[in-house]
């Protein structure tokens, strides 16, 4: 089997999973030289597997929350409904962070790179106090504001609190991880969230019940049990950069305020942040358009929207290699390069969202069930699951094209593409769809795919142009 898009080749399947295994092991490769997919494999597979232990910290605490009743339960889902502000505001700071650090590394420039590390940090530091300054204190009004009953606020107020006082981890976690994979150290970002993960994983169930020498702290256990998950792997990768163990090494006087370093994070990080929201917030408007048929209908929408959110985690670790790939390239001055290999990515994407919406489309009624679907919710979910993931084809490659403008630096690209896509074209169709037609709920579901498929071909219309090529970082 040759290498896809690359310049040798890889024999036969066992070539591919030996690629595949050292990706994973940890196998690095300069992105800016040599075999076009074979840099994409071993840059994808550690983000495939970062996105997938990020999925696993929301399932782990629900798992054991749920047996604490349906109070905890709630409480845990209106605070990570609040929290989604938190993952926006990391992810749109993650995206200016692997721009510049990626740039700065393909342009040779390791001084550059760990100046915008270092940045990251105190970004990190500054916007987490603030966060756990103003909602720690209030987790008991935020809860009630959310509509809580005070059965839940009672149970949940502390977890609550939790969460927001120790938003930093969050923060930086993402914004750490963002550096590393910019700088090619994708393997490093995989680790620290398996790390975090394994100790959420070993502690949850200890601190929910109290087993052992431990205390029984209900929901507040599972709290606990995150934040030192993922406190223990900021730590780890705060001793990382500053040993220099890996492609960035991050010194004292690179945690003072550069001011336009500074600058050149948040004017990007700034759109980041608009651009997730759009994307985030259009799913609050298909819900609020879907509730109007009942809570049924509510129902099998959610699970099949969380059932799509496990298959698109582990693409948009592709994805983020595109954007890596784009941004070293473009830093090395070889546009030729970053191009191909968003091409190739695609392909790959491609091949995995294609398999997977093939699997949801013929086996929805059996997902479905394992996600507690029945009657007519369940109905409502299969159709859903079934609709949307026509829609994975298109997006495969919609995800990582816009990604690529964001590892080049052109966040405001993506960002108005979201915008027209998901506000001014789905939000309406989908109403119009539910409201004016026979459709019913299933044409917010309609909705999704066409907003997918628009999304892809206006991004590889854009794409194809080239401007992208001239941003400066």
């Amino acid at each position: 089997m040759s290498d896809i898009g690359g310049s040798r080749s890889v024999k036969g399947a066992r070539g591919w999973a030996r690629l595949v295994w050292e990706a994973a092991s940890g196998r690095t490769a300069d992105a800016t030289k040599g075999p076009l997919g074979e840099a994409i494999v071993l840059l994808a597979v550690p983000m495939v597997l970062e996105m997938v232990m990020e999925s696993v910290f929301a399932v782990v605490d629900i798992f054991f929350v749920s047996r604490r009743g349906a109070d905890a339960m709630t409480a845990v889902g209106l605070t990570e409904s609040m929290m989604t502000l938190i993952y926006t505001v990391a992810i749109g700071l993650s995206i200016g962070v692997t721009a510049v650090v990626a740039r700065r590394t393909g342009e040779g420039d390791t001084e550059g790179a760990a100046r915008a590390a270092g940045q990251a940090i105190l970004l990190g530091v500054a916007m987490s106090a603030l966060i756990a300054v103003f909602a720690a204190p209030n987790a008991h009004r935020l809860l009630r504001l959310m509509g809580a009953s005070e059965s839940v606020v009672a149970t949940g107020g502390t977890y609550t609190g939790i969460m927001f006082g120790g938003n930093a981890v969050i923060l930086l976690l993402f914004l750490m991880n963002a550096a590393f994979r910019g700088a090619g150290d994708a393997a490093v970002a995989m680790r620290v969230l398996w790390l975090a993960n394994a100790i959420n994983i070993v502690l949850d169930p200890l601190l929910i019940f109290g087993i052992g020498p431990f205390p029984e702290l209900g929901v507040t256990g599972a709290a606990v049990a995150t934040n030192i998950g993922r406190g223990t792997a900021v730590l780890v990768q705060l001793w990382l950069l500053l040993k220099g163990i890996g492609k960035i090494h991050v010194y004292r006087r690179h945690l003072r305020v550069v001011p336009d370093v500074m600058g050149r994070v948040l004017k990007l990080s700034a759109t980041g942040t608009l651009q997730t929201f759009i994307g985030t917030a259009s799913y609050v408007g298909l819900v609020r358009i879907v509730a109007e048929f009942g809570s049924e209908a509510v129902a099998g929408y959610t699970i099949a929207i969380r059932i799509v959110l496990f298959a698109l985690l582990p693409a948009w670790g592709l994805a983020n290699a595109a954007a890596t790939m784009v941004g070293q390239s473009l830093g090395a001055q070889d546009p030729d390069r970053a191009e191909r290999s968003v091409w190739i990515a695609g392909r790959m994407n491609l091949a995995f969202l294609g398999t997977v919406g093939v699997i949801f489309v013929i086996a929805a009624p059996l997902i479905v069930g394992w996600f507690g679907g029945e009657g007519d919710t369940s109905a409502h979910a299969v159709t859903a699951l079934r609709i949307i993931s026509l829609g994975f084809v298109f997006y495969s490659y919609g995800m990582v094209l816009t990604n690529s403008f964001n590892g080049a630096g052109d966040t405001w690209t993506p960002t108005v593409i979201n915008l027209v896509c998901f506000w001014l074209w789905e939000i309406p169709l989908a109403w119009f769809l539910a409201f004016h037609t026979d459709l019913g709920p299933t044409g917010a579901f309609v909705a999704i795919t066409v907003a997918f498929s628009t999304l892809a071909v206006v991004s590889a219309v854009v794409f194809r142009r080239g401007r992208w090529k001239a941003v400066v970082v």
